[in-house]
């Protein structure tokens, strides 16, 4: 009786509790859908943000995990009179994305229009993380 390798099995078990995590996150997610599409080269990632400015989205690339995160304020100003009610809201989102492989992190674009934001990850090797520049 032969013995399998075991870094197979324990990459095996990661794989189901990441794919596990996944949907109990999914249930969890506030604000940020995201659909994940994959090419022979490349990964397109495809987040709806409306409402908030280009500078206000962060993405970073780490390996094989893509975080996104936006922060906006919102609220009504007056600059005479009282207030007998003021309300403002700050409102953050974030959402980090294990991705198949590992991706080229110099090869990766991010563009934001119209509130959805599209980053492309073109598939590689190991790196360092790195902020990723939105178009």
């Amino acid at each position: 009786m032969s013995r399998g390798n075991p870094f197979e099995e324990i990459e095996r078990m990661f794989e189901e509790m990441n794919r596990g995590l996944e949907a109990f996150d999914s249930s969890l997610t506030q604000g940020v859908p995201v659909d994940v599409l994959e090419h022979d080269e490349e990964f397109v990632v495809t987040a709806d943000l409306p409402g908030y400015d280009k500078e206000d989205i962060d993405v970073r690339l780490s390996g094989a995990t893509l975080t996104i995160a936006a922060e906006r304020s919102s609220g009504s100003t007056s600059q005479d009179g009282e207030y007998v009610r003021q309300e403002r809201s700050r409102e953050t989102v974030s959402r980090s994305l294990r991705l198949p492989d590992r991706v080229d992190e110099s090869g990766t674009e991010a563009n934001y229009q119209n509130g959805v934001l599209t980053v492309t990850l073109r598939k590689s090797g190991a790196g360092e993380g790195e902020s990723i520049d939105i178009e």
